[in-house]
């Protein structure tokens, strides 16, 4: 159940310290709750901290026996760093659902429409039939858990496929978006690396 799958406590001294301390001195509040982390996350990539963020995932759910993933799946394009990081730490395959097809799509898609928060337009992400498999055992890791659109969509992806989902990672959690409440009560942990509050337009990162 989600609500007993909730973020682990965090190590103040290790990469969640770290994750803060960059969000609150490079992140920036462009308004309605939408943050720019482009030097970090989201345009530029840390790729020493992100691996370390990768880490960090991976250790918080083998602490729930989250074991033999065989793949993990994100959408292009912001979230694919850190999920290449986890992908690396299991041994697994990383899957980006597409945004957009192009020529070389020639086979079978599983195909979810999510809503961009930041961009406010539905798209299809699609995922080659191929590469996920009902024996597949999968983690979801996105950068960022708002509305939830984008997550529950890739839920769906994975739900269609029949293979497992074991949890659901997002560097980076608005819980004032509500987006637990839109992917549901999966049984799985749902964990989080830091999270972003408002009071006004004042951020906090905790």
């Amino acid at each position: 159940m989600v609500g007993l799958f909730d973020r682990m406590g965090f190590n103040k001294g290790g990469v969640m310290q770290e994750l803060i301390d960059r969000i609150r001195l490079e992140g920036v509040h462009v308004g309605g709750g939408i943050v720019k982390l482009d030097s970090f996350l989201n345009h530029q990539v840390d790729p020493a901290m992100t691996t370390r963020m990768a880490v960090e995932f991976c250790k918080l759910f083998r602490q729930y026996a989250v074991e033999q993933v065989s793949k993990v799946v994100t959408a292009e394009v912001s979230g694919i760093p850190v999920a290449l990081g986890v992908a690396s730490e299991y041994g697994a395959d990383l899957i980006y659902a597409r945004k957009s097809q192009s020529a070389l799509m020639t086979g079978t898609y599983y195909v979810a429409e999510a809503v961009s928060r930041t961009r406010g337009a539905r798209t299809d992400l699609m995922v080659d039939r191929r590469f996920l498999l009902p024996g597949d055992r999968v983690l979801i890791i996105d950068d960022f858990l708002a509305t939830g659109s984008t997550l529950s969509a890739l839920v769906r992806l994975v739900a269609e496929s029949k293979a497992a989902l074991a949890g659901i990672g997002c560097v980076i959690e608005k819980p004032a978006e509500k987006g637990r409440n839109v992917i549901g009560d999966l049984g799985i942990p749902v964990l989080a690396l830091a999270k972003i509050e408002f009071d006004g337009e004042a951020m906090q990162v905790s």
